[in-house]
Parts: structure tokens; sequence; C-alpha cells
């Protein structure tokens, strides 16, 4: 991508965003095991809780090669996401973007970045849903950097 990007953010490990999905992933696989008694139940909610806890190492823990480790933001809503193996992911954020105190979802051509909050500092994430919901970086006025 060319250009300085608007925004660049390193992401960090998000511990609640992975209980989070290891609870819910522990409530599903509850269901199921509920719903289908017998060994089909207990194979299946297996299943699904492995599936809970390779998401949290995955999108939450960023463990894997391919799990995000850096976001860049340029203008017309092009964005650059950095994975832990090096390489680099480019394309369009779509507009429907989930913004709100908690977290931010970006879709980025076949695949959705989450954005928890405790994955980058106040600021940082302040700036984030700035840009999300309005497309714009707030930035220091003129006068204060002429004084």
């Amino acid at each position: 991508m060319n250009g300085n990007p608007l925004l660049r953010l390193q992401l960090r490990a998000s511990p609640a965003l992975a209980g989070s999905l290891l609870l819910l992933h522990a409530l599903a696989a509850f269901c199921i095991v509920l719903a289908l008694p017998g060994s089909l139940g207990w194979i299946l909610g297996a299943l699904v809780l492995a599936l809970g806890a390779v998401a949290a190492w995955d999108r939450a823990l960023l463990r894997l090669p391919r799990s995000a480790r850096a976001l860049e933001l340029f203008p017309a809503a092009r964005a650059v996401l950095a994975l832990a193996d090096g390489s680099r992911m480019e394309g369009t954020v779509a507009a429907r973007r989930n913004v709100n105190q908690w977290w931010v979802s970006l879709p980025l051509e076949g695949r959705t970045l989450l954005v928890a909050r405790d994955m980058l500092s106040e600021g940082d994430f302040r700036r984030l849903r700035i840009w999300a919901l309005w497309g714009w970086v707030p930035g220091v006025a003129a006068p204060q950097l002429a004084g």
C-alpha cells in the first residue's frame, strides 16, 4: 500500500475476549450434550469446545501464525493487516462495521477482524472507533503545531 497510514495499531492479546469465547463455546457444548444424549452429544460437544479453544488461541490470544498482529488504516477504507507469520493482507474494509464501547468489528475481504477494547491502549481504541464510524482520525490542530 502506498503512502503513510492514517493509523497504525499494534494489537495485543485479549484475555477477556479469550475467556468470553471459551465460555460461550462451553455453553454451546453443554446445550448440545443436553439436546443429544449419548456418545454423539458428548463427541459433538467436545468438538465445539475444541473449536472455542482454537478460536480463542487464534483470534483473542494471537498465538497462531495467521493471527493478526497489527492493523494499518489508509484513506478510502483501505487497510493492511500484518499477520504473525510476517505476511500482510491488504483490502478494503466494508461499510458494515460494528462499533461499540467494547469492540470494533472490521470486515476485511474474506476475514472479519474483531478488536476488543483491551487489545489496544485507550487512546488507540478511541481513534479506531472514530475511524470505523466516520472514516477519519483526530489529529493535532494546525495552531498547536505552530506554537
